[in-house]
């Protein structure tokens, strides 16, 4: 059966989606459209390129994700230049090491620009801070004279899943030479579910089935606010959730699968492979219960 799927951001924690994807796989489900949001956007794109869980298990049990952590290089002490990288490229890393992997998973499978795949059938969503608005890969694309089908898709997920401060924001230039600066989707819609969502009382073409990784809404808990910092980290994680938690609340929760990932970070690129493995049957398991009950 041909479902459209929607993947949220979540960092590392995303490893859970294998085991989710395993699960919809085992049940015969398999995804027409795609979409996600920053890590949510990787899976996304290499599960349109043709990865099975399978392969992608195998590849992520492999894989050094502190590989991904590329700092510029230089003489000096790397503790300072991680600081002055920060205050002049807007980021702890380059994420150059991130692209080029992603770009070598998609050429395996033969994809490489969205003009690879069908039209429509991935979406990924980035922040245009220069803008100050919401960018939906690749449609948003001719805005800054960019063609869709001849545009990167490793470079449109690396524009998702900018992390702030973590990796080096993207920049793009329009026909007049003036830039627009990217970073995660996931600060102004992490779970972006409403992309293939009709207006109420009209027909979707194929079932919605949405992947958070984040416990039922009636479970999960408020934020503590004792401090600046703790301040800080409420206001980031407020402005990836409020949103997209209230659009499902009123009308699709009953069509996503949440999976409670509470006890690994966003950016703990060092796990180890038992880790690993936990992170992918909790996203079978989570996602095998969701299917017992769903019509």
């Amino acid at each position: 059966m041909k479902l459209d799927g929607v993947f949220a951001g979540g960092g590392i924690k995303a490893i859970a989606f294998i085991g989710a994807l395993e699960a919809m796989e085992q049940k015969g489900f398999s995804f027409n459209r795609l979409a996600g949001t920053s890590a949510g956007g990787i899976f996304s794109a290499l599960i349109k390129a043709g990865y099975t869980s399978k392969e992608l298990k195998l590849e992520v049990e492999s894989v050094d994700f502190q590989q991904f952590l590329d700092p510029k290089p230089s003489i000096l002490p790397f503790s300072f230049m991680k600081w002055l990288g920060l205050y002049k490229s807007l980021g702890l890393y380059k994420g150059v090491e991130f692209e080029n992997w992603l770009s070598e998973m998609l050429n395996k499978k033969g994809v490489s620009t969205f003009g690879d795949i069908e039209t429509g059938s991935l979406k990924l969503i980035a922040s245009d801070l220069t803008n100050g608005r919401l960018v939906v890969l690749p449609d948003d694309l001719p805005n800054y004279g960019m063609a869709p089908e001849k545009f990167s898709i490793a470079r449109a997920v690396r524009m998702s899943s900018s992390l702030p401060y973590f990796f080096e924001p993207i920049k793009i230039y329009n026909g007049k030479g003036e830039a627009s600066i990217f970073v995660d989707g996931g600060v102004l819609s992490n779970f972006p579910m409403w992309l293939f969502m009709n207006k109420k009382g009209s027909k979707l073409k194929r079932p919605v089935i949405g992947f958070n990784l984040t416990p039922d809404l009636d479970k999960i808990q408020p934020n503590k606010i004792n401090n600046a910092v703790e301040m800080f980290t409420s206001l980031f994680k407020t402005m990836r959730t409020a949103h997209d938690l209230r659009y499902i609340s009123e009308e699709h929760a009953k069509n996503v699968v949440f999976i409670p990932v509470d006890n690994v970070n966003t950016t703990d690129f060092e796990l180890k492979l038992q880790e690993k493995e936990d992170l992918i049957d909790l996203g079978r398991n989570e996602t095998k219960n969701f299917l017992k009950s769903w019509h």
